[in-house]
């Protein structure tokens, strides 16, 4: 579960994470898209492309202390976000859950293992 501590909200219930060199690159490319209450981490990242993907994503980059540092709504297919150098982890979440949580730059989120 990837909690939001700061506005006692649910980003996701039900995480994946990406922490190998492959799995990282793969990300969500061969997915049809993310339920609700579904997440993939990502770490290390500080940057993402929705090159070759067939749905836009909410993405948040974290830093190493689980700060946000940037919200990114409805990130849609073929973009790119710019580098954050100093985001440590990166979540993407279905479309909407930005919104729904309230989540801004600054808050402070928690995961259980096996997230890093």
């Amino acid at each position: 579960m990837i909690r939001n501590v700061t506005r006692d909200t649910v980003l996701a219930e039900d995480e994946t994470w990406a922490l190998t060199v492959q799995q990282r690159t793969r990300g969500l490319l061969d997915s049809e898209g993310l339920a609700p209450g579904e997440a993939l981490g990502i770490s290390p990242c500080n940057s993402v492309h929705m090159v070759g993907m067939a749905f836009p994503l909410d993405v948040i980059f974290v830093n190493k202390d689980r700060v946000v540092i940037r919200a990114i709504a409805n990130l849609k297919p073929w973009r790119l976000t710019r580098i954050y150098f100093t985001a440590r982890h990166t979540l993407e979440l279905p479309v909407g859950t930005i919104e729904s949580t309230g989540t801004r730059p600054g808050d402070q989120l928690a995961w259980d293992p096996p997230g890093p």
